[in-house]
C-alpha cells in the first residue's frame, strides 16, 4: 500500500486507533513506531505494582508486543519519530544509528506526557522517581524490598532495564518516604508506601488535597491519611530534595525533612516538541487542539490521548484531561475514521476516581464556582451526607456528596463524592447526567435502582440533587 496509517506512540491511544484501523480495514498497512520499549501497558496501576497488590509487571500489560503482530500491525520499538514533514506527508525516524522517511497516508501522534520534575531541585538524585514508567515502578519496588527478598533476575517484563532493578535490589531499603504533590499519584503513593512501614511524608502546596476534587474530599483523605500515620505538610512549598549522590531529605518552606526516597508526583506536560516548527496547532493548554474527530489543523494529521485536547462536555471548550479512558476512546475513534467511518471521538468531563486506603473519592465535570464563573455560569453547590445502604443493613457507610449547577437554568455541572462503601462508582450516575445536559431536576427525578444491600431508597445522589434543587427554586 502506498497510504500507510502511521502512528507515533504504541500506548493506549495508538495501539487503540492502530487496532481499530486494522480490524476495520485488514488490506491497509499499519505501522506504529514506539520510541521506547514498552507498549500498552497501564499507567494507573504502577502504585498497586509497587504496594505489592499486582504481582508482576506482565499484569500491567493491555498487549503483549505479539500481540499487535497478531493484529496484522507493523509495530516497530526502539523508534523514535523525531521530526513530520506534512508538505511530503513523511515522518523522520531514528533508530539503531540510522534515520529514515516513512511515507504516511494518515497520521496519528499519539506521544502521551511525561512527568514533570524539572522545578524540584534534586529530582535526580538516586532514591528519587516519579511513577511514569514501568522502570521506575520496577526500581522502587525492589528498592523498598530487602536485598535478601528480591532477586532482579526473576523481575518479570521482558523490556525492564535489569541494571536500574538490581542497583536498587542490592541497596538497603529506605525507612522515610517524602512524596512531593498531594495529587493522585501522591496520595496513592502514600499508601503504596504505607504497606512497607515507612515513615511516610507528603507535601502539598496548597492547602489541601486533591484539589480539583473540592474541600468536602479534601478533607476526608487528610483525615484518612492522617489516620493511617501519614504526616502532612500542607500549605508547603518544596525548594528541593537535598543529597549528595542520593536523597537525603526534603526541604519544605525552610524546614529539612530526612528522607530515603522520594517520589515527586506534581503533574504531567504533553508531549508536543515532535510537532514544534509544523503547522499543527497547539490548545490554549499547551497540548495538540483538534476537532470533534480527533483531526489537528493539518489535513490528515490526527493526535489522541494525553498530549491532545478535547472538548469539555460542560463548558463547550476545548480542555486537557490526560486520563486512561479518554486515550482509548479518542484513539479508537480515529482509527476508525482513518478506515472510513467517521467517528466522533466525543466530549470529556474529567470524571475521576482515586483510592485513600479505604476512601473511596470520585469527581466530574466542574465543580470549582471561578471555573464555572469563567465558562459564563452562575454556580450554586450544596453538600450533603447520606447511607450508602439502607440503615438497618450491615455495611452502611456514609457518603458526602457535593453537587453544582446553573442558579439561571438548572443545568447540573458537576459533582464529587467521597466515601467508603462503594462510594466512587457512583459518580458515573453524575457523569452520565452530565452528558445529557441534565437539570438538578431531572437528576432529582431518576429512577435509581434500590434494595438495602446496595443503596437505600433515596440514593445519595438523588438527596444531592433534592437538596440543591430545593436551594435554587428558593
Amino acid at each position: 500500500m502506498t497510504d500507510p496509517f502511521v502512528v507515533v506512540g504504541g500506548d493506549a491511544a495508538g495501539l487503540s486507533a492502530a487496532s481499530k484501523c486494522k480490524r476495520e480495514d485488514p488490506d491497509r498497512d499499519v505501522v506504529v513506531f514506539e520510541k521506547g520499549q514498552w507498549v500498552s501497558y497501564a499507567h494507573c496501576g504502577m502504585p498497586y505494582y509497587v504496594k505489592g497488590e499486582v504481582a508482576g509487571l506482565n499484569d500491567l500489560l493491555s498487549l503483549t508486543p505479539d500481540d499487535v503482530a497478531d493484529r496484522g500491525i507493523d509495530l516497530r520499538r526502539g523508534h523514535e519519530v523525531v521530526a513530520v514533514d506534512p508538505d511530503d506527508q513523511t515522518v523522520t525516524v531514528e533508530a539503531d544509528d540510522r534515520r529514515f522517511a516513512q511515507p504516511y497516508g494518515d497520521l496519528l501522534v499519539a506521544t502521551g506526557a511525561h512527568a514533570v520534575s524539572d522545578p524540584i531541585e534534586g529530582a535526580a538524585l538516586d532514591g528519587a522517581f516519579t511513577m511514569h514508567s514501568m522502570d521506575a515502578a520496577a526500581a522502587l519496588r525492589a528498592y523498598l524490598t530487602p536485598p535478601d527478598q528480591v532477586d532482579p533476575t526473576e523481575v518479570d517484563g521482558e523490556f525492564v532495564d535489569r541494571a536500574r532493578v538490581e542497583r536498587y535490589a542490592a541497596m538497603e531499603p529506605p525507612e522515610t518516604a517524602a512524596i512531593v504533590g498531594g495529587g493522585y499519584v501522591g496520595v496513592e503513593m502514600a499508601e503504596a508506601f504505607s504497606a512497607y512501614d515507612l515513615d511516610v511524608h507528603l507535601f502539598q502546596r496548597t492547602d489541601r488535597l486533591l484539589p480539583p476534587f473540592g474541600e468536602a474530599v479534601g478533607e476526608a483523605v487528610a483525615d484518612e491519611l492522617g489516620e493511617h500515620g501519614v504526616t502532612l505538610h500542607l500549605g508547603a512549598e518544596v525548594e528541593r530534595i537535598a543529597g549528595d549522590d542520593r536523597v537525603a531529605a526534603v526541604v519544605a518552606d525552610g524546614e529539612r525533612v530526612p528522607a530515603d526516597v522520594a517520589v515527586v508526583g506534581i503533574g504531567v506536560r504533553p508531549n508536543t516538541a515532535l510537532v514544534e516548527g509544523t503547522p499543527v496547532e497547539l490548545g490554549e493548554s499547551g497540548a495538540i487542539a483538534t476537532d470533534e474527530y480527533g483531526e489537528t489543523s493539518v489535513d490528515g494529521v490526527y493526535a489522541a490521548g494525553d498530549c491532545a485536547e478535547m472538548t469539555h462536555a460542560v463548558t463547550g471548550e476545548p480542555d486537557w484531561v490526560p486520563l486512561g479512558l479518554t486515550a482509548n476512546r479518542a484513539g479508537r475513534a480515529v482509527g476508525a475514521t482513518v478506515a472510513g467511518d467517521p467517528s466522533l471521538v466525543g466530549d470529556i468531563a474529567g470524571t475521576a476516581v482515586v483510592k485513600a486506603f479505604d476512601v473511596e473519592c470520585g469527581r466530574t465535570g466542574v465543580v470549582d464556582h471561578e471555573r464555572a464563573r469563567d465558562a459564563g455560569f452562575d454556580p450554586a453547590s450544596e453538600t450533603i451526607t447520606a447511607g450508602s445502604r439502607s440503615g438497618y443493613y450491615p455495611g452502611a457507610a456514609p457518603t458526602t456528596v457535593t453537587l453544582t449547577a446553573d442558579r439561571e437554568t438548572g443545568r447540573l455541572l458537576g459533582g464529587t463524592i467521597v466515601g467508603t462503601d462503594r462510594a466512587a462508582v457512583r459518580i458515573d450516575t453524575v457523569a452520565t447526567a452530565l452528558d445529557q445536559d441534565a437539570t438538578v431536576a431531572e437528576v432529582e427525578r431518576l429512577d435509581l435502582a434500590y434494595a438495602p444491600p446496595f443503596s437505600p431508597v433515596w440514593d445519595p445522589v438523588l438527596v444531592a440533587a433534592k437538596v440543591l434543587n430545593g436551594s435554587l427554586e428558593e
